[in-house]
């Protein structure tokens, strides 16, 4: 076995690192000492951060650049998904806030992961600073979660995005030009989102510190408020309505918006990922707003808009709540808890197992009933106006697979440890697909993640970051042929 060669991770760890420190001053700078007990707590976070990370980057050579290798890259996913979330929860534990270890962790992890499972309630008595870097968190997230789904689980031959790859006759560049390219693009959409939901929150009535929190939170679908309430604390059906469609792009390949940049537009218009993600959300909450209307004899704008939210939230796991979905009827209890399995488009902030596998596995169904009725029948599979390999196939049915025998342990250890079998379930549901809020009294969207155990804790901060690095990246680190030269 050849000697393994780490310092190109410490490095791009260490870069990382000073890129946090940096962005843990931004609840003080941007509060202006207004509403910052907790300055003190920013600052020693950021200057241990910044110490670690410059120690890190020059000790692993500087400036000096590398070729990352494939296990490299492996490596670096990993890590960078475990140090971050590590190093975030500084300031929630050098805070007055009284945080355990456990409880700081977690909340730094389901936030950078954009999860938004919290354990922490009396939000609306917080201090700024931390309803901030809670958002800012989360925010992070999601630009981190469109780079790895981009630029490395394609390389890696992991997730979805390999699906989507741009053609190289429409980037004529060489291949760093159009990485560079994509890299700006991407950048650019994904701030030209947040300042354009800010300023929609702003206009439609919110004051600018909960815009500013809650565009940082919908466009990473993230899902954490500075209310207990959640969005329920607007009482707008206009605010909850231009969040749905906030939270839609957010859950949208966001390498669409780059090519849309670029002059290319119709892939956007055209992508069958796209037509098929909005047209279940709007079929599912049309199908709730019926359900309510009969049952319960709900005004029906009002019914169609809460169902469009909270069905929008759930989908691409932002984790938002207007209203405790659970009271409308065991149907909608169901259904939820189906809907938060299925998660957005890949290439997008959310969660989940992505719009595209349910239509793969769709296609193979279409398939193999053709075969039975015509076994010598070529059939070719088609997506997008492609030739779906078999390879892409098989890794779809593999991580499909992954997924359910994970949720199935996750839920087993959660009911080991005392959890009821609703806690258990939704609780290893939620966590895998980062949705936010389960079911039930204790963590459903009227309750939070408080009460539970730390080892049930830290059994979903597992499963948290196993769901948000497509479990596959996490899995291969465990084959012995991993580590062979």
């Amino acid at each position: 076995m050849a000697l393994f060669n780490i310092r190109p991770v410490i490095q791009i760890l260490g870069f990382l690192l000073i890129l946090l420190s940096f962005l843990m001053t931004l609840p003080v700078n941007l509060l202006m000492l207004g509403d910052t007990p907790d300055w003190l707590a920013f600052v020693k976070s950021a200057s241990i951060c910044f110490g670690v990370g410059v120690v890190c980057f020059y000790s692993a050579g500087g400036k000096r650049r590398y070729a990352l290798k494939q296990r490299q890259m492996f490596i670096l996913t990993v890590s960078a998904w475990i140090v971050i979330p590590l190093f975030s929860s500084l300031p929630l534990l050098l805070s007055d806030l009284t945080l355990s270890v456990t409880d700081a962790f977690f909340e730094s992890i389901s936030g950078v992961t954009t999860t938004g499972s919290t354990v922490m309630s009396g939000l609306d008595k917080l201090p700024g600073d931390i309803l901030l870097w809670r958002s800012i968190m989360q925010w992070m997230g999601g630009i981190g979660i469109i780079g790895m789904a981009v630029a490395i689980l394609p390389f890696l031959r992991i997730g979805g995005m390999r699906l989507f790859a741009t053609e190289s006759s429409e980037w004529t560049e060489k291949a760093v030009p159009r990485t560079n390219r994509l890299a700006r693009g991407l950048v650019f959409s994904y701030l030209a989102l947040t300042f354009s939901c800010i300023f929609t929150y702003w206009l439609l009535g919110m004051d600018l510190f909960n815009a500013v929190n809650h565009a940082l939170t919908t466009v990473s679908t993230g899902g954490y408020s500075t209310s207990d309430s959640s969005m329920g604390q607007f009482d707008e059906l206009s605010i909850l309505f231009a969040s749905s469609l906030f939270m839609m792009l957010g859950g949208v390949p966001f390498f669409l918006f780059v090519r849309m940049l670029y002059g290319h537009s119709q892939p956007l218009l055209r992508d069958q990922q796209v037509h098929f993600f909005l047209k279940f959300l709007l079929l599912i909450a049309c199908l709730i707003t019926l359900y309510r209307i009969v049952k319960e004899g709900t005004f029906p704008v009002d019914a169609f808009v809460h169902a469009l939210f909270n069905v929008t939230s759930v989908v691409t796991t932002t984790g938002y709540a207007s209203q405790d979905y659970s009271l409308w009827g065991p149907f909608v209890v169901v259904l939820f808890f189906f809907l938060t399995f299925v998660g957005g488009c890949s290439g997008s902030t959310s969660g989940g197992m992505k719009i595209f596998r349910f239509q793969l596995s769709m296609l193979l169904l279409r398939e193999q009933v053709l075969r039975l009725l015509h076994p010598n029948a070529v059939i070719a599979r088609h997506y997008n106006g492609r030739i779906i390999s078999d390879e892409i196939v098989a890794s779809s049915v593999a991580f499909s697979f992954i997924f359910l025998a994970t949720l199935a342990v996750v839920a087993s250890i959660l009911a080991l440890l005392g959890l009821d079998l609703t806690t258990s379930l939704s609780g290893a549901a939620t966590a895998l697909a980062n949705v936010g809020p389960g079911l039930g009294d204790t963590i459903g969207p009227a309750g939070n993640f408080q009460t539970l155990p730390d080892p049930a804790k830290w059994v979903l901060m597992v499963a948290m970051l196993l769901g948000r690095l497509e479990l596959l990246s996490v899995f291969v680190m465990f084959s012995p042929h991993f580590w062979r030269s």
